[in-house]
């Protein structure tokens, strides 16, 4: 079986969606034989695509790229708050 997901997310400026993007990046490249990523920017949007062999690898791989985009935005967060 084949499970697939499209994500889209709205972020809160083009800057934040610029700096997520670039932080991804190296992510996307290393694929594993059970799943697949990509990410694109449209407009103030994140489009994140996952492909997974079964439900298991798909659910694994957004599990991931959505802590790592958390992450990111927590940071983007405290440096707005310190600066």
């Amino acid at each position: 079986m084949r499970a697939k997901a499209v994500l889209r997310l709205k972020l809160p400026s083009e800057r934040y969606l610029g700096i997520i993007y670039e932080a991804l990046i190296p992510e996307i490249k290393p694929t594993t034989t059970r799943s697949k990523a990509t990410i694109k920017k449209d407009g103030k949007m994140l489009v994140l695509r996952v492909e997974g062999r079964d439900t298991v690898a798909l659910r694994a791989t957004l599990n991931t790229y959505l802590r790592w985009i958390d992450s990111v935005a927590e940071v983007l967060e405290v440096l707005e708050s310190v600066s």
